[in-house]
């Protein structure tokens, strides 16, 4: 559906600092300052944000958070309907990530209604950029579930996962959610931990899920933190005498010797050559 013009009310997604005020963009300040409305997570932090900056809001604010999303998305398009420009904004980072407001973008698309975006501080691509992990591919998962077995069963499902995964955590939890990564993915997994990003006591730990766990453990950690983990490595290719078994079974159901071999060699990454002559070599 084609979007509405620029002029005729819109829903601004802001980034807000997720620790240090210099963060804060101009466009942020400006907005902060002109916007008709301001959603905000947590007006409490919004007051205290806009008097960090010096702004004085001239619009009307409203708290819009994970608890009354469902009734106040279609009070904010009222507002966008007639002309207005609506600002989001969350207690830190980028709305809608991890945070409010997936909701009312998918309901400003649906109508065709404009949605923009005030780029800025993101605490993922913070702790990615920091982590020391690859970061040419990666994935959010956001926070794993609390409760033990559905947190075991979420890291198995990642298990094959190539890609540098980031995570939230909060604290209290973040001794399990690492004990777990290193059940899931074995203690030698790469990890970072990067805790109170760009504020005063940033830190960021860099080790294996065994050494930060038992870190996790022994310590009382507190703030704000993101958990980068490694992605799975590739796994060795089988040697063509451990795969001799698989071409066989093919062969016994029916398949040419010939095509068993290039099915089972291409599957396991291995040489067909070799694979061929493996086959031959064992009967």
């Amino acid at each position: 559906m084609r979007e509405s013009e620029p002029d005729r009310g819109r829903v601004v997604l802001a980034a807000t600092p997720i620790g240090n005020l210099g963060d804060a963009s101009r466009r942020l300040v400006e907005l902060l300052g002109e916007a008709d409305v301001i959603a905000a997570e947590d007006t409490r932090r919004l007051h205290r944000l806009v008097q960090g900056l010096g702004v004085q809001p001239a619009g009307r604010i409203l708290s819009y958070h994970e608890h009354n999303e469902a009734s106040k998305t279609s009070e904010l398009l009222d507002e966008v309907r007639a002309g207005r420009t609506v600002l989001l904004v969350t207690d830190a980072g980028m709305p809608s990530v991890s945070d409010p407001g997936y909701r009312l973008v998918e309901a400003a698309v649906a109508e065709g209604l404009t949605v923009t975006a005030v780029p800025g501080p993101s605490a993922v691509l913070t702790a990615l950029a920091l982590s020391g992990l690859p970061t040419d591919r990666f994935c959010f998962e956001g926070f794993l579930p609390r409760k033990a077995g559905e947190r075991a069963g979420r890291l198995a499902e990642l298990g094959a996962e190539r890609r540098t995964m980031v995570f939230f955590e909060a604290p209290h939890r973040l001794p399990a959610m690492l004990r777990a990564v290193a059940d899931a993915f074995g203690p030698e997994r790469p990890v970072a931990v990067c805790r109170e990003l760009t504020k005063t006591y940033e830190e960021v730990l860099r080790g294996t899920a065994g050494e930060l766990a038992a870190w996790a453990e022994a310590e009382e950690v507190r703030g704000e933190i993101a958990v980068v983990v490694g992605g799975a490595g590739e796994s060795e290719p089988a040697s063509p005498e451990d795969l001799v078994e698989a071409v066989n079974r093919l062969v016994a159901d029916g398949a040419r010797l010939k095509d068993a071999v290039a099915a089972v060699a291409a599957d396991a990454r291995a040489s067909k050559r070799e694979l061929y002559a493996a086959v031959l070599a064992s009967r």
